[in-house]
């Protein structure tokens, strides 16, 4: 079973930061990527940030300079820095591990992602 905890959420006044962490346990088989993604109420669920296998990462246009993602792949752990935070920001912020594919030899593969059940982020003054 694969599990991923998230913790780190919370509320702060703009321009202040948070440090999201997220940890995995399970057989996971190998991992493309683990990233954050976010929802605000009554918008769909977007990229924040993601960081693959081989350490690229990628992030929204709306937090680059601001959040920094990274990662410990000894403790299968993904985390997200977010500096000068502003009310926009406020969102269920939720973990993503992308499975490595499986290809099949008669062709096609197989992937997953996996999910935390998320965690809130508040900016308000």
């Amino acid at each position: 079973q694969v599990q991923l905890v998230e913790s780190g959420g919370g509320l702060v006044q703009p321009g202040g930061s948070l440090r999201l962490s997220c940890a995995a346990s399970g057989s996971i088989f190998a991992i493309a990527s683990m990233g954050w993604y976010r929802q605000a109420p009554g918008k769909e669920r977007e990229l924040v940030a993601t960081i693959t296998s081989g350490g690229n990462t990628n992030y929204a246009d709306s937090v680059k300079g601001r959040f920094t993602i990274s990662r410990d792949s000894a403790k299968n752990t993904v985390y997200l820095q977010m500096n000068s935070l502003k009310p926009e920001d406020t969102a269920v912020y939720y973990c993503n591990i992308e499975r490595a594919r499986t290809y099949y030899s008669a062709g096609g593969y197989y992937t997953h992602d996996y999910w935390g059940q998320g965690t809130q982020v508040t900016v308000s003054s």
